[in-house]
């Protein structure tokens, strides 16, 4: 099995073969301190190498042709070779007693895999070996070699050094936990602080709103005695028999021209004031066509003179929904469009029915858009503008209401060719699933 790099099987391994090696040295060092202190003495020193030579012999044997096929038993022979280190201690010394428990010493390397508490009974006989050396008169190097020596011959006979394996495998996990919490950590501050950009949006969008509808009641008082004015003075010219060519003419053109602007400018604030209230009421009944009327001139001013609307509007039946929202998406369609037009060009506003959709298509003869610019259109807070030129709010609110009215948005755009917003909206959204059933039926007889 091949082990990624930078994985921590892979670290593992690579501290594991570099610990071996150590190990392995460290274990030679140790074995030619103590045959040092016999040098000289050749008996013992061949005696060493005659044990050593017979039991690789015997283990080779046993464990090649008897136990091919059993792991832990030729696992068990292989580390008998083990037992030449404590043949060398006890010729050092000359103590015998440690070399015969080192006999029930090797049995644990066979019994440590089966028993996982076998590491515990090494450790005990370890330091029973060590007792006993004293005891007997050891000089005490000998059996800290010995127990030191053993110790680094049981990880190098582990095949790996389990406890480095789990120590990285443990820093690994904790290093993946981490980078999970950081990454969740990451998200949460976006999100809140998309959750702040937006709530202090909303908050200038209200205040927006309540300073509009205070200006469009300030202008809506003085209004009302215009009109009232105006009209009266047009009813007094008018019943008069003779009048000069001038207040004739102020009769004929003047006064209806300025009834008829006195009039615009009404609608205008009633839908301004309308428009900045934000339909706190229940759902009700609206005209699509009508809320493209109230939208246009709403949005009439950013338009301009330079960008020429062109309407086509077919008849729809009345829809359920807020109308103040549905005139909201129409003003901010209609504002995109003349922004995406700063020379002016035109601006082709449509209604249709489909089924049981109606349809509103906004058409722009602008700039268009990437595609990269048009996957990320309805982010909030996303925009092309300038800073301090727009905040990106505009089309995330068009998608969030025609949402909110079970309905659908599309965008066609091209660089160079213009955009096109398509917007489908049922006409019972689910948002008046909780509404009287009988409710546009009745306010149809009441009309009728």
């Amino acid at each position: 099995m091949s082990l990624s790099p930078g994985s921590p099987e892979a670290d593992a391994a690579w501290v594991n073969s570099r610990l071996k090696h150590f190990t392995l040295i460290a274990c030679i060092l140790i074995h030619l301190l103590l045959v040092s202190a016999i040098w000289g003495q050749w008996a013992r020193i061949a005696l060493v190498t005659a044990v050593f030579l017979a039991v690789t012999g015997i283990n080779m044997v046993l464990a090649t042709r008897f136990f091919s096929e059993h792991t832990r038993a030729r696992e068990g022979l292989r580390l008998s070779v083990n037992m030449v280190a404590n043949v060398i201690y006890g010729l050092a010394s000359d103590w015998a007693l440690p070399i015969w428990l080192y006999l029930p010493l090797n049995a644990l390397w066979v019994d440590r895999f089966v028993d996982p508490s076998a590491r515990a009974r090494l450790l005990g006989m370890l330091a029973l070996v060590v007792g006993v050396a004293l005891v007997d008169g050891c000089p005490p190097l000998v059996p800290a070699c010995f127990v030191l020596a053993s110790l680094l011959v049981y990880f190098i006979s582990e095949g790996r050094v389990f406890l480095t394996h789990q120590a990285l495998h443990s820093l690994a996990q904790q290093h993946e936990e981490l980078e999970r919490a950081h990454r969740e950590l990451a998200q949460a501050h976006q999100q809140l602080d998309v959750a702040h950009h937006r709530a202090r949006e909303q908050e200038r969008l209200t205040s927006l709103g309540m300073l509009a509808a205070g200006v469009a009641h300030e202008i809506n008082n003085p209004m009302s005695y215009v009109k009232s004015n105006v009209n009266s003075l047009f009813q007094d010219l008018k019943a008069s028999p003779n009048l000069s060519p001038v207040l004739q003419e102020y009769v004929d053109d003047v006064l209806p021209a300025t009834m008829d602007g006195i009039r615009r400018v009404t609608s205008i604030v009633a839908d301004l004031r309308r428009f900045a209230r934000g339909d706190p009421e229940a759902i009700a009944e609206y005209d699509l066509n009508q809320e493209v009327a109230v939208a246009l001139r709403i949005a009439r001013g950013q338009l301009g003179p330079q960008c020429q609307v062109e309407l086509d509007l077919k008849d729809l039946p009345r829809l359920l929904g807020h109308p103040g929202q549905i005139a909201q998406v129409v003003v901010n369609l209609l504002m995109n469009a003349a922004q995406a037009m700063p020379e002016g060009g035109r601006v082709f506003v449509s209604t249709r029915m489909e089924e049981e959709e109606a349809v509103l298509e906004v058409r722009d003869s602008g700039v268009g858009m990437t595609p990269e610019v048009r996957a990320r259109l309805f982010e909030p807070f996303f925009t092309t503008k300038a800073p301090g030129e727009g905040t990106g709010m505009g089309l995330s609110v068009v998608h969030g209401i025609v949402t909110a009215h079970s309905g659908r948005i599309q965008v066609d755009s091209a660089p160079g060719q213009g955009a096109t917003f398509t917007v489908r909206l049922p006409r019972v959204p689910a948002l008046a699933a909780g509404l009287d059933g009988g409710a546009m039926m009745s306010s149809q007889r009441a009309r009728g």
